[in-house]
Formats: structure tokens, sequence, C-alpha cells
């Protein structure tokens, strides 16, 4: 078993990398990179230079290429000589005027300095000229610019990706040299009234914690860097998107952290729990609110997360398919051709002739007029009823899939040599299909069952679309519109890890279930 997992796991690592550099080479160098502006209203409200200058700059946070502009390089050479005040010096202004004139800039030593410094880093330099009218003035937006640019290789992008791909924080994580007290201990939480993990030099006060929501234990101490979503989200990590509750903020009675202790109560929605380091010297009112610089929050929502609704979706809707699929496609194998084996199939050969667009619909609006169930997820006065509707929408497809394979498995069985013998033997018909056809069949289906639990985090897209549903679906179907490559790459790592550890799963568990199947021999039939 150890050295089949071994193996499995290492060709998996080199599958997801092989999937994740093939995506990455599709969205970053096969697409026009222009494409991502499509929807950018900063971008339609520049002109000339300024615009090329956001260009590069926005190309720089989609991982395309590595930018330094000329004007952060002056600020890094005369702020240290000049402090805050080091754009009025003469020397900073003349150097920065330098760049206007297309025909002199080469010969500023400044300029000298950062081309020089740029190309022993590979970079290329990159002149914009003043965008200039007929009369020779200087354009909105037309100012002249210089900056030295480098491509990034796919190579370079997947190995960043990779090597960032999980993160560990640590008391080093905050650079701020005041703060001297660095730890990671374990405190009462005055939050939850047990006890957590809590840190200072971390990014987060609170590493390890407890609260009332499933699955009740939470961390921040490792964190999974899926990517930056640029485009729909705006900036925000895709791991936050898709686990972060979608309703709205939830108020609760607590206290700021320097008001433990005292009668002093707010009514607010800030999570606590979520404390980050603030570099900025505190405010009058954080000094009364926080006893450090751990001042950065975020908010409770309520709800569940899109992730979460789902997960909850596809795993119910899996559940209900395996526990009618199953015994309905048993009952017409033993009843083959009599009245159930006939209304069976007429349901498999609906559910597979018709789009599921159309019977999406159907069902829908057989819901919504006989039993007055909500039809989209935001309209559902009750919460619980929004998930019906979905829930069996998604469902059906997969009882007749199951109906359909359990029936066909269970009649290759019922004509092996094994049932000849049982019966000879005396066995009843009901032991034989007990004992004996419906586990061999079941072998058929055990390694499909990991597939269909893991599947239910990537959510449906045309279920949830149809409802409204604000799950992980359509994700993958958003951001190919909107260009967002953080997101097409995020899934394309979520998919692949899922399929993957669904195919290890179903290779034990077939193994645990058939004693015929070893994951440790060599020989004779082992796999």
């Amino acid at each position: 078993m150890k050295r089949y997992m071994g193996k499995r796991i290492l060709f998996s690592i080199f599958s997801l990398l092989v999937v994740i550099a093939t995506v990455m080479l599709l969205v970053y160098t096969l697409i026009n990179r222009n494409v991502i502006f499509q929807m950018d209203d900063t971008w339609n409200k520049k002109s000339n230079n300024d615009r090329l200058v956001y260009e590069y700059t926005m190309y720089s946070k989609y991982g395309y290429l590595d930018f330094t502009d000329y004007s952060a390089f002056l600020k890094n050479k005369y702020e240290p000589l000049y402090g805050s005040e080091y754009t009025k010096n003469e020397d900073f202004k003349a150097d920065k005027e330098a760049i206007q004139n297309e025909n002199t800039y080469l010969e500023n030593a400044s300029v000298q300095e950062y081309i020089a410094e740029n190309e022993a880093k590979g970079f290329k330099q990159t002149y914009i000229a003043p965008a200039r009218s007929k009369s020779g003035k200087v354009k909105t937006g037309g100012n002249a610019y210089l900056l030295a640019v480098r491509e990034r290789s796919v190579f370079a992008r997947l190995w960043d990706y990779v090597s960032h791909l999980f993160t560990i924080e640590t008391t080093g994580d905050v650079t701020d040299p005041a703060l001297t007290d660095r730890y990671i201990r374990v405190e009462h939480d005055p939050y939850s009234g047990l006890f957590a993990v809590t840190g200072s030099g971390t990014t987060h006060k609170y590493l390890l914690y407890f609260n009332g929501r499933f699955p009740f234990i939470h961390q921040n101490f490792l964190h999974l860097n899926l990517g930056t979503s640029y485009t729909r989200y705006r900036g925000q990590e895709i791991t936050e998107v898709i686990t972060r509750p979608v309703g709205d903020q939830v108020k609760s009675r607590s206290q700021y952290p320097a008001m433990l202790g005292t009668d002093e109560y707010i009514d607010t929605a800030i999570d606590f729990h979520s404390l980050t380091y603030n570099y900025n010297p505190r405010t009058a009112t954080e000094m009364k609110q926080f006893p450090d610089q751990y001042t950065s929050y975020s908010y409770q929502y309520g709800g569940l997360s899109m992730l979460e609704n789902s997960f909850v979706i596809g795993l119910i809707a899996t559940i209900i398919a395996y526990l009618l699929g199953l015994p309905l496609g048993i009952a017409m194998a033993r009843y083959k051709d009599g009245w159930l084996d006939k209304i069976g199939n007429g349901y498999i050969i609906f559910i597979m002739a018709v789009p599921s667009l159309a019977y999406i619909f159907l069902f829908a609006t057989i819901g919504t007029s006989l039993f007055n169930l909500p039809y989209k997820f935001a309209n559902a006065q009750v919460r619980v009823l929004a998930y019906v509707l979905p829930t069996i929408s998604l469902s059906l497809p997969s009882i007749g899939s199951l109906m359909k394979w359990m029936r066909r498995y269970m009649i290759d069985q019922m004509n092996s040599d094994y049932v000849k013998f049982a019966r000879a033997e005396g066995l009843s018909e009901r032991e034989i299909y007990r004992k004996h056809i419906s586990p061999n069949a079941m072998i058929y289906l055990v390694h499909g069952i990991p597939a269909n639990i893991l599947g239910c985090l990537t959510g449906a897209i045309i279920t949830e679309s149809v409802y409204a549903v604000p799950g992980v679906g359509n994700l993958l179907t958003r951001a190919l519109n909107s260009h967002d490559n953080g997101i097409i790459v995020a899934c394309t790592v979520f998919y692949t890890t899922l399929s993957i550890i669904s195919i290890i799963l179903g290779d034990v568990l077939l193994s645990k279930y058939d004693p015929r199947i070893s994951l440790t021999s060599s020989k004779g039939g082992g796999r």
C-alpha cells in the first residue's frame, strides 16, 4: 500500500504540474493579453501614455511580465538622501524632467544608471516618448515614461505559483522593527470561551481558534494561495472568494480587545478572530479599542460560502441518487421485462434524451406551481426550501445513470456460472441476489463513489445558473468570459487535484471492497 501510494502521489504531482503549465501556456501566451481590459473601467478612463503605463502595471499584476518605472528608481535614489521632502530637491526635479526630451534623455546620468542597473538583471529598456499635439504641446496623459521590462516565461511563472501555493505564518512575518515581543502560544480565547493559539509577529493574531460556525475549529496558520482575481473580484484572494459566506453581515454583542474585562459592549459584525497586523500608527480611537497593532479586521457574514452551497446541494443529491438509483436498478434487473423494468427504462431514456436545461425547467415549473417551492435562490423566504429544487434537479440524471448501470451489471452477473451453481445448491433467489449478484455488480460502481462525492465541490454549472445558486459551479465559466486568468488557473488546480484524489481514493476503496484486488502485490493480478 505504501509503495503504491508513494508512486501515485509522485505521478499525481507531476500530472498536476503538467496541467498547470499547459493552462498557463494557453491563457498567458496563446491568448491576446489585451483582452483583460475589456471590462476595465479604469483603462477606459486613461488615455495616451498613461494608458500604456497602466497596461504594463496590470500585466505585471497578472504575471505576464516584470517591470520597473524610472520614477520609482528616482524615489529609491533620493528619498534616503533627502527624506520625505525629496521631491523638492533640484537634482531630483532635473532627473525626472530629463526623460521628457526624447532626443537628450539618454545623456542624463541617472537615466544611464537606471538602464545599466536593469539590463544587468535581464530587463529591456522601454521608452515611451511624449504624446504631443500638432502644436507641440503634450497631450493629456501624454507625458514620457521610461520603463524596464522583462517578460516572464511559463516555467518561471509556474515555479512562482507552485513555490507559493502553501505558506505558513511565522513570528517573522511582520517586518516592523518596533515589534519586539514575538511569540506563538496558547491563550484563553475571550470570544469563544475556549482556548486559542495566538501569535505576535505573525500576520494574524489568532492562528487557531473555535467558534460556532461549521467546522467549528478554524485556522489562519496555513494558507492555500490559489491566486488573486483582478477582473471579476478586483484584487480578492480566490480562496477567500469561494470560502467566505455570501449572506449579509451578522451582528453580535461583543467587546473590542482593549475593552475586555469592562462593562463596555457593542453590537458589531466585526470578526475579532480575523485581526491582522496594521503597520500604520494607531489612531486615538484605535488605541481605545485595541491594545496593539493588530487592528485590521474583516466582518462576519451569514449563510454558506460558494463552496459550501455547491457541496451541500451536490452531496445531498449524490446521497439521494444512491439511495434511489441502486435499489431501483436491482429491482429492474430482478424483474427484467416486467412493468417496473419498463417504467425504469422509460425514465432512463427520458433523462438521457432530454437536454438537461429542458428537464430542469420542467421540474422547476412543477415544483413552483404544485408545491410553491422558491424558484430563485435569493427569493426564498425559508432558506432551506431554496435547496430543494436544485438538489432534486441535480439528482435526477444521477439516479437514471445508477439505475442503468446497476441493472446492466446485475443482468451480466445473473448469467454467471457461480449463480447457476448457487441455484443448484438450493439457495433462494432472494439470497442469490442479496449475497452474490448485488455485491459483485457493485464492484463496477464502487470506484466512482469518491469521485461523485468530491465532485460535489466543483458545483453544477447549469443547475446553479438556472436557480441562481451562489456556488462555484459557474466560477470557471464566468472567469473565462471576464478573462480572469487567476481564477482560471485556480480552478484548474482545484479541479485537477480533486480528480487525482478521487482516483486514488477510488482505488483504495475498491481494494477494500473486492478482496481479489491488491495494492501491495506486484504479482498475481495486483494493481
